[in-house]
């Protein structure tokens, strides 16, 4: 277990003396935490490199230099570290006790997080939720219901602010007044993409926002995969909502298996290359998610049923208010049916069965697609 320090003071030193490592060229995540382990801390790591001590390091000469000269690189950490909190936000390092247990417990944790938000977060009960950018109608809509589930029973919904599933699962947590944390793969101060600058503000108010990277930093493809590391090291479990067979989630749910956490799928349509890759999760053992109970049951949290406060209700308990329309939600299945089979089985006029069917689809039961087919979605 690494020193925690308590102060102010001493935990700006040490987020400095860690951000001044990331910002010497030649020295990434796993190379910093090889020599930081090797030599028994950050300060240590300093002293000995600028005493001239190799160790067996086989630390490149550049790379060494930078260590034993390390004066240039402080005082740009101290500049950017000033900035951050001019912002509003705030870094982390393995030091300090904000810094998520579960993620330091991985194999190669952040030596720096900027923080943008709820603090508390990131030590509180989180759920991974991943999947498609260019998700299918089931894909968003799976993963909004899943994630404002979890939300209402307390759980903290983790997602990357991506287009598609990711979108919809911090959406899902916010409508029911949940936590949700956003990983980004670029600076805290750049919002990509940038169709989801409402919902990037939205977190930054009201959840957490999270990166490795320094402000300004670009979003580039390469940094997406060290960034999915994050969401999988916070988080008990992965949620897999919808993923082809070569994908980013899988990239997610793979490492979530290395850090022993609990995998999980949602099943969809056998024909559909969107689902490929949740089936094939299923195949290898993932846990079939047809609700949020499957999550909470099987990580046996303890986490409350219900948070106090939050909004989230059965969807029925509205529905129930008009008889009539609770009667008509029965005779719709999960499979399109024309809407004049219902108005014929349920003995309803087409004017009445009409006003129901809006009532449903505004709580969220129901569907109405193409050629007036009506489907059950709760």
């Amino acid at each position: 277990m690494k020193a925690r320090h308590h102060g102010a003071g001493m935990a700006n030193d040490s987020v400095i003396e860690w951000m001044t490592l990331t910002l010497i060229p030649g020295l990434g995540s796993k190379t910093i935490w090889q020599l930081v382990t090797h030599f028994g801390g950050v300060q240590a790591l300093f002293s000995a490199c600028a005493e001239g001590e190799k160790k067996a390091a086989n630390i490149r000469p550049t790379v060494f230099s930078s260590l034993a000269n390390p004066a240039p690189f402080r005082q740009q950490a101290a500049f950017y570290l000033k900035n951050i909190h001019d912002q509003g936000g705030t870094a982390v390092c393995p030091d300090d006790e904000a810094y998520p247990q579960l993620l330091q417990e991985t194999l190669t944790p952040p030596p720096v997080l900027y923080l943008q938000g709820r603090t508390e977060l990131l030590n509180s009960e989180c759920v991974a939720m991943v999947g498609s950018r260019a998700a299918t109608t089931y894909g968003r809509r799976s993963a909004f219901a899943l994630a404002r589930a979890l939300g209402a029973s307390g759980v903290t919904v983790v997602s990357g602010l991506a287009l598609g599933v990711d979108s919809e699962a911090h959406s899902g947590a916010l409508a029911a007044e949940g936590a949700t944390i956003g990983v980004l793969g670029c600076g805290l101060d750049v919002v990509y993409p940038r169709e989801n600058r409402e919902l990037y503000a939205q977190i930054r108010k009201q959840g957490l926002l999270v990166s490795e990277y320094l402000p300004g930093t670009r979003p580039e493809g390469f940094r997406f995969p060290a960034r999915n590391r994050i969401i999988a090291g916070l988080s008990k479990g992965v949620v897999v909502v919808e993923a082809a067979r070569k994908s980013g989630s899988l990239i997610t749910a793979e490492l979530a298996l290395e850090e022993g956490r609990d995998v999980f799928a949602v099943p969809g349509q056998i024909d559909s290359l969107k689902s490929g890759g949740t089936h094939w999760l299923l195949q290898q053992g993932a846990k079939l998610v047809q609700s949020a109970d499957d999550v909470l049951t099987e990580l046996n949290s303890g986490w409350k049923r219900q948070r106090g406060g939050g909004r989230e209700q059965s969807p029925l308990v509205a529905a129930s208010m008009d008889p009539e329309a609770l009667a008509l939600l029965q005779g719709v299945e999960v499979y399109p049916r024309p809407r004049n089979e219902l108005i014929v089985s349920s003995g309803l006029g087409p004017a009445k069965v009409t006003e129901l069917l809006l009532l449903l689809e505004l709580e969220g039961l129901v569907e109405i697609l193409p050629g007036d087919q009506v489907r059950r979605i709760g």
